[in-house]
């Protein structure tokens, strides 16, 4: 049996630190690690990433840059200084991919160029900057602010590269296998998790919520998607270290059971 490659995000575990993370990968099976750029020291240095990476024999599958809200300062606040250092990492691992989020609507000449800015990026730096989807802020079910610009929806823009995150499109109500075919082959990347439907970024271990998860990397295998998937699950409520390696270990297998195709 093969598949595409099973990474762990670096934020599955957290509060624990990118370096836990390294290990909690090597000792359970993933493939590869995803570091996101945070406020863990470690996950900032590429040098300790690229020991870390040496040291368990595990590649790094891609950067996220810190362009979460609360990552707004982790490298200075010019957000396009941030995506050139993101890159410059990677290359420094030997990532191919650096995750980005849109820009927020508040970041109004950062928006203005951004199409036109990350595919100035891939073209200078050879690395591919995949754009993930997002979502409304909803103060209920019914309400929602779009917060993103240009969209929360990559497949609306140009993008040569982007991410369809289970969770995001939980809470927008989109169809994540309806995203899948608008995107095609721009679909580099895939933040596998799950999510009910709610107002809140639950990202929780796949199959646990509304989103047919299954159904989703069943699609993907049956597209001959080539890219990377990545498990990026919330394991901050756990209270003890068996309940989170229950849950990064139910997740691996969720993928590999249902990514698996004959070879």
């Amino acid at each position: 049996m093969t598949g595409p490659r099973v990474s762990l995000s670096t934020s599955s575990v957290y509060p624990e630190t990118a370096a836990h993370a390294f290990g909690w990968a090597a000792r359970l099976g993933y493939d590869a690690v995803e570091v996101m750029v945070a406020l863990d020291k470690v996950s900032q240095d590429p040098a300790a990433v690229r020991r870390l990476s040496e040291h368990h024999g595990l590649p790094v599958s891609a950067i996220h840059a810190p362009t979460l809200l609360f990552t707004q300062r982790v490298w200075g606040t010019e957000p396009w200084a941030k995506l050139q250092r993101s890159a410059e990492m990677a290359h420094e691992v030997g990532a191919e991919v650096v995750v980005v989020h849109p820009p927020f609507r508040w970041q109004k000449e950062y928006a203005a160029g951004f199409v036109d800015g990350i595919a100035a990026l891939e073209e200078s730096t050879g690395i591919a900057f995949a754009v993930e989807n997002m979502y409304p802020w909803r103060a209920s079910q019914r309400r929602g602010v779009e917060m993103y610009l240009p969209g929360r929806d990559p497949s609306t823009e140009p993008y040569a590269n982007t991410v369809i995150d289970l969770s995001h499109a939980a809470i927008a109500h989109d169809d994540p296998i309806a995203m899948a075919e608008r995107l095609g082959d721009r679909l580099r990347h895939v933040h596998l998790t799950d999510g009910t439907g709610s107002a809140k970024d639950e990202h929780l271990v796949p199959g646990r919520g509304s989103m047919d998860a299954a159904g989703f990397l069943r699609h993907l295998v049956g597209a001959g998607f080539s890219g990377e998937v990545v498990l990026e699950i919330n394991t901050r409520r756990c209270s003890t270290r068996e309940e989170r390696e229950a849950d990064l270990r139910e997740s691996l297998e969720f993928a590999r059971e249902h990514l698996a195709v004959r070879a």
